[in-house]
């Protein structure tokens, strides 16, 4: 009698939890559709704004996770769109592709903060999970080129990395894979447009030239400054010798 009493119950709580459950997944879906359509429109906060609620519905949400991700790139919110990314590897642990495409995000966003070798490694990882990803097999190799070059010239100073971080930030707008979307029944991939959002041969090879432009540009002001030094140090030299 009381198995059955015990049973009776949970089938009342589970009956009383299912509309519950039924009504926050489709506050989640809507959430997410709402934040596509604002993404589409490139209203970036409003769109993060749509994903952060559907990710506090339901923090296991991919497509959520994955998107809020993108509108924080979208804003120059590098870290907490890395954040985002990091998050999705861990509950793509099941999907190679889908993590595969976490970590080509998270490359091109460490890439925004010229932190190279990192970089470097989030793109080696999207490639072992999705070897036929062939923009992160070059955006890698470009990053590669970028750090060879920048042993070759003995690296920089902080200043100057932080002047050319800047300066590539206004030139370059990295591109990166398209929202996901919710289906009625089950969450998925959204579709992919013919040429994927991501960071094209063509992006990577500029924002190369873009930061070795800058180095030339770096390089040529330090001359010009020692330059106006030894005429300074030479003038004072010459008024030295006439006081004598």
């Amino acid at each position: 009698m009381n198995k059955v009493f015990i049973k009776y119950i949970l089938f009342f709580l589970m009956g009383m939890m299912l509309p519950t459950a039924l009504s926050a997944q489709k506050e989640v879906r809507k959430n997410i559709r709402k934040g596509n359509k604002e993404y589409r429109q490139e209203k970036f906060s409003d769109a993060a704004k749509s994903y952060q609620n559907a990710v506090e519905r339901n923090a296991a949400s991919k497509e959520a996770n994955f998107n809020l991700g993108n509108a924080l790139y979208r804003q120059k919110e590098w870290d907490q769109a890395i954040e985002m990314y990091n998050h999705c590897t861990t509950l793509e642990q099941e999907n190679p592709t889908a993590a595969s495409a976490a970590w080509h995000n998270t490359g091109n966003t460490i890439l925004q903060k010229k932190e190279l070798q990192g970089s470097m490694e989030a793109y080696k990882m999207a490639l072992r999970l999705n070897p036929q990803d062939d923009e992160a097999r070059y955006n890698l190799a470009v990053v590669q080129k970028m750090i060879q070059d920048e042993e070759e010239q003995g690296g920089g100073d902080d200043d100057q990395q932080d002047d050319q971080q800047e300066q590539q930030q206004d030139q370059e707008q990295q591109q990166e894979q398209q929202p996901q979307q919710n289906d009625q029944n089950q969450e998925k991939r959204a579709e992919q447009p013919d040429q994927p959002e991501q960071m094209s041969r063509d992006n990577a090879r500029q924002l190369l030239q873009a930061i070795e432009q800058d180095e030339k540009e770096t390089q040529e002001k330090v001359q010009q400054i020692k330059a106006k030094e030894r005429e300074e140090q030479a003038e004072n030299n010459r008024r030295n010798n006439k006081n004598w």
